[in-house]
């Protein structure tokens, strides 16, 4: 996993070994070696890659790409997976968002939408939160 991650991101962010290597001060041989999983970085130089990739240091050593080209998401961001909308309408959250937004049974979650970007889903506390700096912000403006 983090020889695939390491060449995918080190392409994203259209990185030659050379450069790389020049950047993390090692051989261009090494990164070729972490990239064809021969070696793999220690904890040091993965940390290195992580921030200079953005993703998180998990990300980095265990992300698996559940659809071809995604890629690592950047830190904060995330691919939960899918969902089917039944015939209701009704959709189930995938655990792993569920855990990382707290969303609990009963919370209140707010559909927003953009005909061209698409459905935004988000609980209701995010939303108050954010309308507060918002209104914080104005009033600061005045």
């Amino acid at each position: 996993m983090i020889s695939t991650n390491l060449k995918n991101l080190r392409i994203h962010h259209q990185l030659t070994q050379e450069e790389l290597a020049f950047q993390l001060d090692v051989s261009r041989q090494l990164i070729a070696k972490w990239e064809s999983g021969e070696s793999m970085p220690d904890l040091g130089y993965s940390q290195k890659l992580a921030k200079l990739y953005n993703v998180s240091l998990d990300a980095l050593v265990e992300y698996v790409e559940p659809y071809p080209n995604l890629g690592v998401p950047p830190k904060g961001k995330h691919f939960f997976g899918s969902a089917k909308v039944g015939e209701r309408g009704q959709i189930v959250i995938p655990k792993k968002a569920r855990d990382v937004f707290h969303v609990e049974s009963g919370d209140t979650l707010i559909f927003l939408g953009d005909e061209e970007r698409g459905i935004a889903i988000l609980p209701e506390r995010l939303l108050n939160t954010f309308l507060n700096v918002v209104h914080l912000d104005a009033k600061k403006e005045e």
